[in-house]
């Protein structure tokens, strides 16, 4: 740990490890995603994991949500369920004839969209407006969002039945995609075992509370930048908009995604300043989903990753001194 933290950054890195602690007595075996959520959680941003089903995606969110002290609902998307179930909406109440609002799932400190690409292009636009605007408006009367306010959204992966891609603008929304994947032998061994307890969630105790969470956030956002990584980011971006296997390149609100993960991933790592490795650590979680890859990719039969790696290796990494 570097020796020059303030004692805002050193709290900031005691808090995350206690609940990086906390949340991994029930999800074995997978630090590293338990990292990577609280990192998106510091930057101030969404969360989509794509996975199979059974993999832990809802064990992780709600022991989050307990470990951070935080509110949390989750709704469940399928073809049926309408923007309303999101967002809310007014009744009239019989009894003191004045129409009252309904708050929809969204409407709490976590919200766990689980499944989001089996339902409505419809309502997945009505979770879009939350996670952009951070409030909603039902009938002329706008309601916003507790803060802090996360969205951890679910999709099965593209191909599986009843699913459908989600709109370029969409997947732009969300600071990182990540995927779980199946425990190694050891982990899912050590899971069996802690499954003989009744509700293993329970174990997971509060250890910060929200306005914690929202003091974090502005301590990462301090964290310093130099020129040459802000020009090293802006380089990778420019490197997949010239790419011949890339349709559509990272936008600037993705450069912006990725400077703010950097941030994090720098304090976390016990640095009050940004490297390049910081980039290369969060850039296929940042910027992966954001990308248009070109049918010359698919001809080649290149996945995305390959084309990150090159993308990476076409830009001279800077030598950087705080």
């Amino acid at each position: 740990m570097n020796n020059s933290l303030t004692e805002e950054q050193v709290k900031v890195l005691n808090m995350s490890q206690s609940v990086i602690n906390e949340v991994r007595k029930v999800i074995i075996g997978k630090d590293e995603i338990i990292i990577k959520v609280l990192l998106s959680i510091l930057a101030g941003g969404h969360i989509l994991i794509e996975d199979i089903p059974g993999v832990g995606k809802t064990t992780l969110a709600v022991a989050l949500s307990k470990a951070l002290s935080l509110d949390y609902k989750r709704l469940q998307f399928t073809p049926d369920v309408l923007p309303t179930d999101v967002t809310g909406f007014t009744m009239l109440n019989k009894e003191t004839h004045k129409f009252e609002y309904k708050q929809g799932a969204a409407l709490t400190n976590l919200f766990l969209a689980d499944e989001i690409n089996r339902t409505s292009s419809k309502t997945q636009s009505a979770l879009l407006e939350v996670m952009e605007e951070g409030k909603v408006t039902v009938d002329g009367i706008t309601h916003k969002m507790p803060d802090p306010y996360i969205v951890i959204a679910t999709q099965n992966p593209v191909g599986s039945i009843g699913t459908q891609m989600l709109p370029e603008s969409q997947m732009d929304r969300f600071i990182v995609r990540l995927t779980m994947g199946y425990p190694n032998l050891e982990s899912e061994v050590a899971m069996l075992k802690s499954k003989q307890n009744l509700v293993p969630v329970d174990n997971v105790r509060p250890v910060v509370s929200a306005e914690d969470i929202l003091q974090a956030r502005k301590v990462v956002e301090n964290i310093y930048v130099s020129d040459q990584v802000f020009q090293y980011i802006v380089m990778l971006a420019n490197a997949t908009r010239n790419n011949e296997y890339i349709k559509l390149g990272l936008s600037p609100r993705g450069t912006i995604a990725l400077l703010r993960m950097t941030k994090a991933t720098a304090l976390l790592k016990g640095r009050d300043y940004v490297i390049p490795d910081d980039v290369i650590y969060s850039f296929k979680d940042v910027v992966l989903h954001r990308l248009v890859f070109s049918s010359k990719a698919k001809i080649n039969g290149f996945t995305g990753e390959q084309i990150l790696k090159g993308v990476i290796s076409s830009v001279q990494v800077p030598r950087v001194s705080k």
